[in-house]
């Protein structure tokens, strides 16, 4: 099996905010990436943002221009699945957190991809065992969960599936360490470590919420203050996606079996009413002027 120094050809499945973040870091550290999604419209933005964000480093002269041109010219982009993994050593899949969607990806992902390429999900909760099931190649299929934003982050956590072998996990902590990431081993449970402590922590500041404990700003104040953490859970809710952190909870919910990870009914009934958070311009905050504003109404309390 190729090892990381020969391992240069890298598709990301996803043109989203964490596909085209995880195509800018490994351009960035010259592995040639080509960056795939159905829409062409979504790798045009992906390719915008990548240009902005690099453009914002150089400003803060953390890389040169020469740089900059450099990962520009290692990134390609294609339409097909198919075409897009024909030469890869590692895909890494980065689509929407929907468990059919991401299987369909991994059957085209294993058909058409190499024997030798490692198939990789930046899956946040859903189960690494049950994508590598229906593939051909269980032993070559593991997660790298990467936080957002990508390019700031340094966390990678790593997951082992039921088959994931030992020189494939190798492999990939050795390629995320190359990424100037640290990444941590974990194994392959609902919500795997940094959701499993994440989401409930964030389901109980909605419910503090829901219950009238304390209001928004109150409740993101004592966790920032009080707690050392970098944004308030309700404010890392929205920034997250209010549907995204509904999915994840679920999947604990399902997982585990235990009540105590159930979605909280005032996240649920903002889900359904479309305010998901920043993607939406609205969620526990308002941000349709670009400014964070407290916005959740006493209808959903």
């Amino acid at each position: 099996m190729q090892n990381t120094q020969r391992m240069k050809h890298i598709t990301v499945i996803g043109a989203g905010t964490m596909g085209n973040g995880i195509a800018h870091v490994f351009a960035m550290n010259e592995y040639q990436v080509v960056l795939c999604d159905i829409s062409q419209d979504a790798l045009d933005k992906a390719l915008a943002t990548i240009t902005k964000n690099l453009d914002r480093m150089l400003a803060k002269e953390k890389i040169s221009e020469d740089q900059k041109s450099a990962t520009i010219a290692n990134i390609s982009t294609d339409t097909s699945v198919e075409n897009s993994v024909k030469n890869a050593d590692l895909v890494v899949e980065a689509a929407t957190e929907n468990v059919d969607l991401k299987l369909s990806i991994f059957k085209d992902m294993d058909e058409y991809a190499p024997t030798k390429a490692i198939l990789a999900t930046n899956t946040s909760s859903i189960s690494i065992t049950k994508i590598a099931g229906v593939t051909s190649r269980p032993d070559k299929v593991i997660g790298m969960h990467f936080m957002n934003p990508v390019p700031v982050m340094k966390l990678v956590e790593v997951i082992r599936g039921y088959s994931t072998s030992d020189e494939v996990t190798k492999q990939i902590m050795e390629v995320s360490s190359s990424l100037n990431k640290v990444p941590v081993e974990v194994n392959d449970y609902p919500g795997f470590v940094a959701n499993r402590i994440l989401m409930p922590m964030i389901n109980e500041a909605i419910y503090s919420l829901y219950e009238g404990v304390a209001g928004v700003e109150q409740i993101d104040t004592v966790m920032m203050l009080g707690m050392s953490h970098p944004m308030g859970p309700l404010f890392l809710a929205d920034f997250i996606g209010l549907d995204v952190c509904m999915s994840i909870l679920n999947v604990l919910y399902d997982g585990f079996g235990n009540p105590k990870y159930a979605p909280c009914p005032l996240l649920v009934n903002m889900v359904n009413a479309g305010k998901k958070g920043v993607k939406t311009g609205e969620g526990f905050y308002n941000y349709a002027n670009g400014l964070r504003e407290k916005t959740v109404s006493t209808q959903f309390t």
